[in-house]
């Protein structure tokens, strides 16, 4: 199966793809993550990119669908794909459905988060992650201890973009851009929508739910 996660940032799309990646033994495809590879190797693109992200603009359709593109051609990830932070409009989306089509797999569902502005934005100043297992933590609702990360404190890292103007910014794209995509999801009646305001287990098990009838 391939699932689609949908949601502002900081909505909690990687926690629960995370989950999801588990439980389902999925590859999870986080265009943010990909894109900040590419701004860890220092190649030509990654410098291009990291100007355009610390702008708090997003990336060209082009850079994006590239990137996607190899990571869904692999044989081994055919029809076991989460995707988080992508499509982010309509343009993405209706690429997606080509790039789908050419590999032979479908979208199961699209599953959308909601949250108030409010919410995103301590949801993200708060965020910290680890460098070196790659956990994600926050300082407001799920700090990390002792009895939920086993690596130094002291190598939890925010990200160069999770400030206030940046987040203002992105929430707003996001709005603009992004919302329409849901319509077209649920003309194709793949859309759920979630109340991504409640506790992170009480909004997976609801999640779950959704996936165990996809599965039926």
């Amino acid at each position: 199966m391939n699932i689609i996660l949908f949601g502002p940032p900081g909505a909690g799309k990687g926690t629960q793809g995370d989950n999801l990646k588990k439980d389902f033994d999925l590859f999870k495809i986080s265009s943010g993550d990909l894109l900040r590879e590419e701004i860890k190797k220092k190649s030509a693109i990654g410098i291009k990119i990291k100007t355009i992200v610390d702008k708090g603009i997003l990336v060209s359709d082009d850079i994006i669908n590239n990137l996607i593109e190899i990571v869904l051609s692999k044989k081994s990830h055919s029809n076991r794909l989460i995707f988080d932070g992508y499509p982010r409009n309509l343009s993405q989306a209706k690429n997606l459905d080509v790039l789908m089509n050419k590999y032979n797999q479908k979208i199961s569902c699209a599953l959308s988060l909601k949250v108030n502005k409010n919410i995103i934005v301590k949801r993200i100043l708060g965020r910290q992650i680890c460098s070196k297992c790659g956990l994600t933590f926050n300082t407001f609702f799920n700090p990390s201890t002792k009895e939920n990360h086993n690596c130094n404190t002291n190598l939890l890292q925010k990200r160069s973009d999770d400030n206030e103007g940046i987040i203002n910014k992105r929430f707003a794209t996001y709005e603009k851009e992004t919302l329409p995509i849901l319509d077209y999801y649920k003309d194709q009646n793949l859309l759920r929508e979630i109340d991504g305001m409640r506790e992170i287990p009480l909004i997976y098990q609801e999640i779950r739910g959704i996936i165990d009838t996809l599965e039926t």
